[in-house]
This record gives structure tokens, C-alpha cells and sequence, in this order.
């Protein structure tokens, strides 16, 4: 981890490693997508409704994904105080809060034609809706801690704070007596036919590696944008 921290070090594996997974992921993607929509059955309950999950599920898991990877980032900050952390978290908010979005909308669209209605105030929703205001609030801490030149802390500690809604979400249909159904998937038991499962492995994975490329490409966008300011500064003062 601190070896990474370097920034040329970085980049290093970062420029060549940004093209595979992003063109790996879209790939990805696009056979799982495809096979959910034309190969899978329907469901015996959902009929073809049940097809959104192949999106709505990767959405999911990478909007709380998101949060983890910005609360990994702001602890590195914190303890070792190295820049790139902070960088990270930066680089993950937006795309994270754009899968949570995401992951709010396919719930809605999903919900209609099961539930009888776009929108409940259930708990798993809810719980998501809060991380979704979450994210923005954090973006906008941290654009506002570094136009006021804050050192990074506060929008960090914010990071960390936030992981306490991340069991909220994941046991939410535990907790209370929701509309959304309990956790298809888990270490113990699956409930998904294998018939509709194996196009959302390839969905989930290809979102993954998707979203790894575009936090890399927002991390060497920032780096070069640090670089830039660093060398207008010197001739300035040259």
C-alpha cells in the first residue's frame, strides 16, 4: 500500500491496467446484459420483470461498494496521511453515488410491476436513498473543504462516519418487516434458479471492472490536473 502511494508508481499501473478493465468490463457487460434480456427464461412469479436485475443488482453492490471504498481511502488518509488516499476517495465519490442513483431507479421501475407502486418508504430503500444523499453530501464537504485549503480531515472523518449505514442497508429486511425481499444470495444458500443466475455473475463482475476504470481514469484526470497547477504556479513565480 505504500509503495502504491507514489504517484508515478501509480500511474505506472494504472495507465496500462485502465484500458483492460474498462473494455473488459464493458465486454462484460454487454454478454451478461444481452443473455439476461434474450437467453434467460422469465421468472415463474416476475415474468420478464425479473430482468432488471441483471442491472439493478450490480447497482446495488456497487453503491455501497462505493462508500467502502471511500471509507478504505479516507482511513489510509487518516493514519498515513498520504495524499493519493485522499485522491482516491475524491476519484470513487461520483461514481459510486451515480451506481446508488442508479440503483434507486431500477428498484422504482422494479417495483411497479411487483409491488404495485414506484416508490414505499421501506427500509431497504429508504436505508439507500440516505446513502445516495450520503454521497452528495460528501462531495460537497469535500469541494468545499479544499476551496477553503482544509487539509482533507474533515471530509475523511465524514468517510469513515458514513460505513455505519452500510450494515443499516445490508440488514434492513432483517430488521424490519419490509417489501423488499430478503438477500437472494448469501454464503449459505442461493434462490435464484441457475437458469437467471449466471448472466448477472457476468453483469456484477463486468460493473466491477467497470467501475475500477473509471475511478482509475478520475484519479490520472486529478493527477494531471496537480501537475499542471504545480508547473503554472512555478512559472509564476519564476
Amino acid at each position: 500500500m505504500h509503495a502504491l502511494a507514489n504517484p508515478a508508481r501509480f500511474l505506472r499501473i494504472a495507465r496500462p491496467l485502465t484500458p483492460v478493465l474498462f473494455w473488459l468490463g464493458l465486454a462484460l457487460i454487454l454478454v451478461g446484459a444481452g443473455a439476461g434480456l434474450f437467453v434467460t427464461p422469465p421468472d415463474y412469479l416476475q415474468g420478464d420483470s425479473v430482468r432488471i436485475l441483471y442491472i439493478h443488482v450490480p447497482a446495488a453492490w456497487l453503491g455501497m461498494g462505493g462508500w467502502t471504498g471511500i471509507a478504505v481511502s479516507s482511513l489510509c488518509y487518516l493514519i498515513w496521511r498520504h495524499p493519493l488516499a485522499a485522491l482516491s476517495a475524491r476519484a470513487v465519490a461520483a461514481p459510486g453515488a451515480l451506481f446508488a442513483a442508479l440503483c434507486l431507479i431500477t428498484g422504482s421501475i422494479w417495483g411497479r410491476p411487483t409491488w404495485g407502486t414506484w416508490w414505499e418508504w421501506d427500509g431497504r430503500l429508504t436505508s439507500m436513498l440516505i446513502l445516495f444523499f450520503v454521497y452528495l453530501g460528501w462531495i460537497a464537504l469535500e469541494r468545499g473543504d479544499a476551496e477553503r485549503g482544509g487539509d482533507g480531515r474533515i471530509p475523511a472523518l465524514f468517510g469513515v462516519a458514513g460505513t455505519v449505514l452500510l450494515p443499516v442497508i445490508k440488514y434492513s429486511v432483517t430488521w424490519w418487516n419490509t417489501l423488499h425481499q430478503p438477500a437472494s444470495i448469501t454464503l449459505t444458500r442461493n434462490s435464484i434458479d441457475d437458469s437467471l443466475l449466471w448472466p448477472l455473475w457476468l453483469t456484477v463482475l463486468g460493473f466491477s471492472l467497470w467501475f475500477g476504470a473509471i475511478v482509475l481514469i478520475r484519479m490520472r484526470a486529478y493527477l494531471a490536473e496537480a501537475r499542471v497547477e504545480a508547473r503554472m504556479r512555478r512559472m509564476a513565480a519564476a
